[in-house]
């Protein structure tokens, strides 16, 4: 038990009901994250063999780093949005609260 980070890249699954503690009938795993977003979440058990479950249904859980469509570094805005500097476009994320 305690907190570790891990250094490895490890395959997990975040299910539909472990983005948010709430409103969990309403979120959208496409507007959560995006394939190649870094995200901090926490294992909530070990699945199968193949993967860990992950849970990111705390404020400070979600995505740290994204890249927009267009592949630019992007910067969070808000809890629920990202924006590439570059061109402004704004995408969607379940966005991890500074800690």
């Amino acid at each position: 038990a305690g907190e570790h980070t891990c250094r490895d890249v490890f395959p997990a699954i975040i299910r539909q009901q472990d983005i948010r503690a709430t409103e969990i009938d309403k979120v959208k795993v496409a507007e959560s994250f995006r394939v190649g977003d870094v995200v901090r979440a926490v294992v909530i058990s070990l699945g199968d063999e193949r993967s860990y479950f992950c849970s990111t249904a705390k404020n400070e859980l979600g995505v740290v780093m994204a890249v927009s469509e267009a592949g630019n570094q992007m910067v969070p805005v808000s809890w629920r949005e990202f924006v590439d500097e570059r061109t402004g476009a704004k995408e969607t994320r379940k966005v991890a609260k500074p800690v």
